[in-house]
């Protein structure tokens, strides 16, 4: 059976029956009709104008209405985090600040907010070659760690936060740097001042600018000499280290000889006072006798006399080396101990001088020397 018949209409076989679906052409042609009366268009007649100018209306008021909503959504509700801070700008200028929340703005133009972390804890690290104040250049590695505190200085005082912390890091370093010796910052004696010097510097300087910045911690990751100097530096501690061997050798030997010869010197003058106390006795000693043998001697001259010429003598024989004996009595000759004359020991026991008699005659080459003498007698 064909599709089109005449007088029958139109056979779909497709769709047997009931109400047939909208024409695209018709659809379009009714919205660009709408569209038209909306914008102030013509349509296809006078009434249908005159119902498409009311419905117009109404459309474009609802459409208004909506993006206004939409707009005002977008742009006046604000969630600030709870480690934020919102700056409001009125027409490019601070208004006020936010809280974490939900806030509340003007839509743009009218007034903008910025959101700022004011909780996080931000980082620098740098170097930096500095001179000592004994004219030394050390090197340093340090590192800052600071935060937001104040949203509105840090967006506004400050062009470049970052680079004003760096800045202004790097002169209190320098400042610290130069009032200490190389010797101490390198030994560390004096390192954990220069930090917390520098921090306390800092700090006040980004309170000057008005930064709006809280550093938390400056801490020093590496002091060192430059690279190119660093083996001139290594003999220069050497020999301060050698110094400091010969400064606590001296001191030792000073420490053994200083007291021995303070001894010494008390021993030498302990035995001077000695010997001055003796001689001094001895002296008075002496007089005293002298006065008493002058009181004897006045008694009876000629008795003290002899008394002193006997006490002379036997003193003056008692140190004499010689033996004397008499020969013309009883033979004998004299006897010179010749090992005690040539420093001999004065306990070495002493040789018995030979004994001669008329009737024995000499024995050795004394023997022999009489012997020759009687036949020459002869």
């Amino acid at each position: 059976m064909p599709w089109k018949e005449p007088g029958k209409g139109d056979k779909d076989p497709w769709n047997s029956g009931g109400q047939q679906p909208p024409d695209l052409e018709e659809v379009f042609r009714n919205v660009n009709d709408r569209l038209k009366s909306i914008f102030g268009g013509g349509g296809r007649g006078g009434s249908d104008r005159k119902k498409s100018n009311s419905s117009g209306s109404g459309g474009m008021i609802g459409i208004v209405a909506v993006a206004l909503l939409l707009w005002v959504g977008f742009d006046a509700v604000h969630i600030v985090d709870q480690a934020e801070q919102g700056v409001v700008l009125r027409f490019g200028k601070y208004n006020r600040t936010l809280s974490p929340g939900i806030n509340l703005t003007l839509p743009r133009p009218f007034e903008t907010m910025t959101a700022v972390n004011v909780s996080e804890v931000r980082s620098l690290e740098d170097r930096g070659h500095m001179l000592t104040e004994d004219e030394n250049l050390v090197e340093f590695i340090y590192k800052v760690q600071y935060r937001v505190a104040s949203a509105q200085d840090f967006l506004f005082e400050i062009r470049d936060p970052e680079l004003t912390v760096k800045a202004a890091a790097e002169s209190a370093l320098r400042e610290s740097v130069g009032t200490n010796r190389l010797d101490a910052i390198l030994e560390g004696i004096q390192r954990e001042t220069i930090r917390i010097e520098t921090q306390r510097v800092l700090q006040e300087t980004l309170d000057r600018y008005q930064a709006g910045i809280q550093v938390n911690q400056f801490n020093l990751e590496d002091v060192n000499v430059p690279a190119q100097v660093r083996e001139a530096y290594s003999d220069v501690i050497r020999a301060r280290e050698d110094r400091e061997r010969f400064i606590e050798e001296a001191r030792v030997h000073a420490n053994s000889v200083v007291p021995e010869a303070r001894g010494r010197a008390a021993r030498i003058i302990q035995e001077a006072e000695g010997y001055k106390a003796s001689t001094v006795a001895l002296a008075e000693g002496e007089a005293r006798r002298f006065n008493l043998m002058l009181a004897e001697y006045e008694k009876a001259p000629e008795i003290t006399r002899k008394r002193l010429y006997l006490q002379t003598m036997e003193n003056v024989f008692a140190r004499s080396q010689k033996v004397l004996l008499d020969a013309d009595s009883s033979g004998n000759i004299l006897y010179l101990p010749l090992d005690q004359l040539g420093g001999g020991s004065s306990s070495a026991k002493a040789l018995l001088p030979p004994v001669l008699t008329p009737d024995s005659g000499p024995v050795g080459e004394n023997a022999a020397t009489s012997r020759t003498s009687r036949r020459e007698g002869r």
